[in-house]
Order: C-alpha cells, then structure tokens, then sequence
C-alpha cells in the first residue's frame, strides 16, 4: 500500500473528490453500456426513474452548479461554454441526452473540466463567500467550501442510486469505495 500523507489544503481534497467522481462516472458508464437501451431506460422507481435518467439528472446538477461556479467572477477557464451549455431550465429531470452514448461521451468532457477545476482552486478561492440563485431564484450565499462540498456530495448520492439501480438490473458495478482510488486505482 503506497504511504501517503494528509492534503496540505482542503483543496487537495476537492481535487481528490474530483478524481473519484471521474473514475467512478467511467465505472458506472461502462458498467451502464452493457445493458441495452430499454433497460437503461426502464423506469425502476428511482427519484429520477431509470438508470439514464439518474445519469441524465447528474449531467444536468453539475452543469447548474458549474455554471454557479464560472459566475463567480473567479477565473475558470476549464468551465467552456462546451461544459457549461444548458437549455433553458425546465426542471432537475429535464432531459440534456436521449442518448447514451452523446450523454458518455459529453460527462467524460463534463468530468476533465471538473478535474482541471479542481486542481486550479486556490485555498483562498475556497475559502471565499460564494453567491449565486438557486433554480427558484432564491439568493444564497455560503462559504465557496461548502458549495464544493455539496457539489461532489450530491455526484455521490445519485451514483449511488445509479449502483443499487444497476445491481437490480444484474450489473456489478464493482468496488465503489473512495479509499480504493488512494489505493492505485486509476481515474
């Protein structure tokens, strides 16, 4: 096991999250393509109903909250207008990608950025007040940490429910443990 030690920084942290949610969004993508598309699609009960909507649904948070992100009048370059496009907003369950294959392929775009976003915070970005709408309007206002926080926190959720959905429908997703990324896997 490679020693390691503690991140110098809560950034460090954010960029290791960045990480995880890169590796596993190719996990459960790769584990998502070996069921066809009615059965990604099927409805199971999920919150977001089906292992392409809950996808579908994460594709949509992120773009919101990194949008959030490149309006807080810090520099973001990674945050393009390719990342960061949206549709007018019709709801959390709107859907961006009918399919599968354009969703895959613009998250691993979507998950670069996110990384890239990542390792370019500084402490005193993430130490910051962060302000912005929420998708009612309401103004918020909290420390840019814990707008990260949330951010990663709510990826993890929803694979989460993307890992039981696909475990219903006879896929193994495999080992979904954060600690096995510091272990070696690769992202």
């Amino acid at each position: 096991m490679p020693e390691t030690s503690a991140p110098a920084t809560l950034v460090d942290h954010y960029a290791w999250m960045a990480r995880y949610n890169q590796w596993m969004n190719r996990r459960l993508y790769d584990a998502a393509a070996r069921l066809d598309d009615a059965e990604r699609k099927r409805d199971r009960g999920a919150f977001f109903g089906s292992i392409h909507g809950t996808l579908n649904h994460l594709c949509v948070a992120d773009k919101i909250w990194l949008r959030r992100f490149a309006d807080s009048g810090m520099d973001f370059p990674m945050l393009t207008e390719e990342v960061l496009a949206l549709p007018a907003f019709t709801g959390l369950d709107m859907v961006l990608f009918a399919d599968f294959e354009a969703m895959r392929r613009h998250r691993e775009v979507m998950d670069r950025a996110i990384v890239a976003f990542a390792q370019a915070l500084t402490p005193a970005q993430a130490s910051g007040t962060f302000r912005y709408a929420n998708t009612r309007g309401v103004e918020r206002s909290h420390p840019f940490w814990q707008a990260l926080s949330h951010f990663f926190n709510h990826q993890t959720h929803h694979r989460g429910q993307v890992t039981t959905l696909l475990v219903q429908a006879g896929i193994d997703p495999g080992v979904t443990d954060l600690i096995v990324l510091a272990d070696g896997a690769q992202g």
